[in-house]
This record gives C-alpha cells, structure tokens and sequence, in this order.
C-alpha cells in the first residue's frame, strides 16, 4: 500500500450492489488489486472479468490525503487515478491566483481520463477535496493496457463526456445563479459522490470551490442552516434533510442529477 505524500510521480507498480445503466457487474469489493486491496470504483467494477484482468496487475493502492494534488495543470500526466473513496475536484486555476471548480470526481469516475481518448496534458488542475483511496496506474502502463481494453477504453471515454457535461452545468450555474443556490448544488453532488451524509468542508474551501468570497459562503450556510438543511461547524458540514437541501439547489442539480444515472449514482 503507498501513503501518497506529494504531487505524484512516474512508474509502474503492480457491500453493496452497483446499479445503473453503464455500470451492471460486480459487487464492491468482489475484485481486488494483486496486492489484495478491495475495488469500490465503479468503473473498475463495471468491466468484464477479462478486461479487468488486464489492468488489475499495474493498479497500485493509495492513500491520497486531502489537498493532495493528483495532477497540475499544464504538466504531462503521470497517472490515472480511480478513487474507492472520497472526493477530487477539477478547478480551473487562474494566473491572478484565483481558483474555481468545475466539477467533482469521487467513486463513481476516474482522473486523469485525457489519457483515454490519446491526450498527454491538460490545462485543469485535480486535487483531493475530500480524503480518501484509490488505485492509481502510470500513463504508460495505461496507454498499453487500454490497447487491450476497448470496453474499459469506451467507458473512460463516455464518462469523459458525461464529466464535460457537468463542467458545462457548473459553468452556467456559477454564472447565472445566487451562492446559496450553488452551495446547496455543490453539496448534494459531493454528496452523492462520497457516500455519506457528514462533509469535512470548511468556509474558505467553499468560498474557493464555488469562485465567490468567505462571507458569502458563511451567510449561505447560515440560511441553509436556518432552514435545517444542514447543520455547519467549524470545518464540518453535515446534511440534515437532503430533501429541503434539494429544493434550495438551482435547476442546475436536476441536470447533474440525470447524468448521474448514467454514472450508476442515485
């Protein structure tokens, strides 16, 4: 098992039912990596016995910490990544410093998909949100496999689709609408992304994550928390009632929340 420390480097190293319309196989934790560590990605889950047993020999297991960056923007990428748990996200860095996501990446997906349909580099940056584990394998080990692969090939390149989508959505939605509207989308997406109701999540990460200030974050979770949507202390955020967080969210959820279907998520 790797404890991933800094900005990865170059190499190669050897529950419950998954349903939706692209992803039909096996069980989490059904398939593991050759060093015994057990497979909660969806996308690895969702291959046929024989391509997965293809990659299996070069996805090695990592811890992957928060604010660990899995790939900087601009700069070759050195691995692909498919996460078991918790959350990465894709934020557009700017030269005046300034941050924004563009979208989310937990379970359900991979980082690093440029790889899949031939590209080396990419101009986003990937970090880790929320902490959690993985499988990582080098580009060249990836390249090779996907050769071999086209049903995991096609699946990588489908979800690079679905995951534009979404990037296009939380384009418009940081456009178009107020921060409370766009808190409580962010939060049910990451939601939905690591599995649980609890988001260690502080106001200046959020601030950053939707492209807004501090204070208007705070006074966002202060009325989502007055409507007893979400219950916020310091750096912890907790979801009380999805269905009211819901119905404070933009349209913009709704759309994210149709590709989730085709991402095998609720």
């Amino acid at each position: 098992m790797t404890t991933v420390q800094g900005s990865a480097g170059d190499g190669v190293s050897g529950g419950d039912v998954v349903k939706g319309k692209d992803f039909p196989l096996a069980r989490a934790g059904e398939r593991t990596n050759p060093d015994g560590e057990k497979v909660a990605n969806k996308i690895l889950l969702s291959v046929s016995d024989n391509e997965y047993g293809k990659i299996r020999p070069f996805l090695e297991f990592v811890n992957l910490p928060q604010r660990f960056t899995l790939h900087e923007p601009h700069e070759k990428l050195k691995f692909a990544y498919f996460l078991n748990r918790g959350l990465a996200s894709i934020v557009v860095a700017t030269r005046g410093g300034k941050n924004v996501e563009a979208g989310v990446v937990g379970y359900e997906g991979a980082v690093g998909t440029p790889l899949a349909v031939g590209l080396s580099k990419s101009p986003l940056c990937e970090v880790m949100q929320i902490e959690g584990e993985g499988f990582r394998i080098s580009a060249r080990a990836f390249n090779a496999t996907l050769r071999a692969t086209p049903e995991l090939q096609l699946k990588l390149s489908r979800y690079a689709v679905l995951q534009g989508m979404q990037i296009a959505q939380t384009a418009a939605c940081n456009r178009l609408h107020d921060v409370t509207q766009r808190l409580a989308r962010w939060l049910l997406m990451a939601q939905d992304r690591v599995n649980s109701m609890r988001l260690p999540l502080t106001h200046d990460f959020l601030a950053t994550m939707l492209g807004t200030d501090r204070p208007s974050v705070s006074l966002a979770a202060r009325k989502l928390q007055q409507d007893k949507a979400i219950q916020y202390s310091r750096g912890d955020v907790q979801i009380r009632n999805r269905k009211k967080l819901e119905s404070a969210a933009c349209e913009c959820y709704r759309v994210v929340q149709h590709l989730n279907g085709y991402l095998g998520l609720p």
